[in-house]
């Protein structure tokens, strides 16, 4: 599971504008990496351009998904990751992103801006890297699978020492036998003599 990129775009009319953005590309090579970052770049541009406000939605290409939210107030956010990032986490962080980016940003600030310096999205980038470590839910559902998995053991463990006992009983019956057949021989060898 990898995070490759943060973006925020403004949308006016037709176009789309990358207003702040970060990159993690460190699992491309390094002469890949420029490339990279401008297919990306392009790519966000164009799902940006074609999202319509207040929608959601996940655009697989290839290895990759671009997961974006068209905010109504005609601000996205997109993070592009492989396939096997979770999109509720991808999502989660995007409401999170969008909402502390409108109260950074006034609407009049960020419609006549350029790029904006929102560095916090560098710390998102690396933050959740790893969604079970970042995601409540997503870190409650692995300590759930760990518990079963401990239960699963544990039951087996359980029906392997019931084996064995299982065994054990059916021995101890045969040996009552053999001793109660002991204990008849015995008396009988011991009848001629009296102990006093």
């Amino acid at each position: 599971m990898k995070l490759y990129s943060i973006l925020i775009l403004r949308k006016d009319a037709d176009k789309a504008k990358i207003l702040a953005s970060q990159f993690d590309l460190s699992s491309f090579g390094f002469f890949q990496r420029g490339s990279v970052q401008e297919f990306m770049n392009f790519s966000a541009a164009t799902i940006a351009e074609r999202t319509p406000a207040g929608q959601r939605q996940s655009v697989e290409s290839e290895n990759n998904v671009a997961h974006v939210y068209s905010h109504p107030q005609g601000v996205s956010g997109m993070i592009i990751s492989d396939k096997d990032y979770p999109s509720r986490v991808a999502f989660s962080l995007l409401n999170k992103i969008m909402d502390e980016f409108l109260v950074k940003f006034p609407t009049d600030v960020w419609k006549k801006a350029d790029t904006l310096d929102y560095p916090e999205i560098a710390d998102y980038l690396a933050k959740y890297q790893d969604p079970q470590q970042a995601d409540t839910i997503m870190k409650v559902q692995k300590e759930l699978d760990e518990t079963t998995a401990i239960l699963h053991k544990t039951i087996d463990s359980v029906l392997q020492r019931g084996e064995k006992l299982d065994s054990l009983v059916d021995r101890s019956e045969a040996l009552s036998n053999q001793s109660k057949m002991f204990y008849k021989t015995a008396k009988k060898t011991n009848s001629c003599c009296v102990v006093m």
